[in-house]
């Protein structure tokens, strides 16, 4: 099993389509980046604790590629805007890959590397070494399997996953 953090705007996105990934074991909504301990979501909406809200993904590499799980993640969401994410905006909304070791930062700043040429302008996504994680409130876990008719999803995370599908039918199980 391997495990990627990622943040790529608000948390509920990327669940969403990780949730539904083949070989994808959990997916843990959470924050980190920041200095302040145990950070809860009314803190983090304030855009001051320098924590960005992120998914902790474990996956079996052996049924999804690393690769796959890292080029889904450029497409589920813009990575080209910094700190903002379509209406979210503020620090917490920054796309960013959080590396545990030299492998892994290498990694990422390859899939960023192969992903450019997707996007016109200039991709800003933040590679940093993990620090310590902090899981999100119970509510934000799984937030669209539990909520599927509240508007954000509607409106927000629904083109998102049909984005994702379009280029990545093969791997999802939804």
């Amino acid at each position: 099993m391997k495990t990627f953090v990622l943040g790529g705007g608000c948390f509920w996105c990327l669940d969403a389509v990780y949730q539904m990934t083949l070989g994808v074991e959990s997916v843990v909504s959470g924050y980190t980046g920041g200095a302040l301990p145990n950070p809860n979501y009314d803190q983090i909406c304030t855009g001051m604790t320098g924590h960005a809200e992120v998914v902790s993904v474990t996956f079996d590499e052996n049924v999804i590629p690393e690769d796959v799980i890292l080029d889904m993640f450029f497409v589920q969401h813009d990575p080209t805007t910094l700190n903002r994410q379509g209406y979210d905006a503020g620090t917490q909304y920054r796309s960013v890959m959080y590396f545990r070791d030299a492998q892994e930062d290498a990694l990422f700043r390859a899939a960023i590397a192969r992903n450019q040429p997707l996007w016109k302008d200039p991709i800003v996504t933040e590679v940093s070494p993990l620090e310590k994680i902090y899981p999100a409130e119970y509510y934000h876990q799984d937030f669209y399997a539990q909520r599927p008719e509240v508007g954000y999803c509607q409106v927000i995370i629904n083109p998102k996953i049909a984005k994702v599908r379009k280029h990545y039918a093969k791997w999802l199980t939804a």
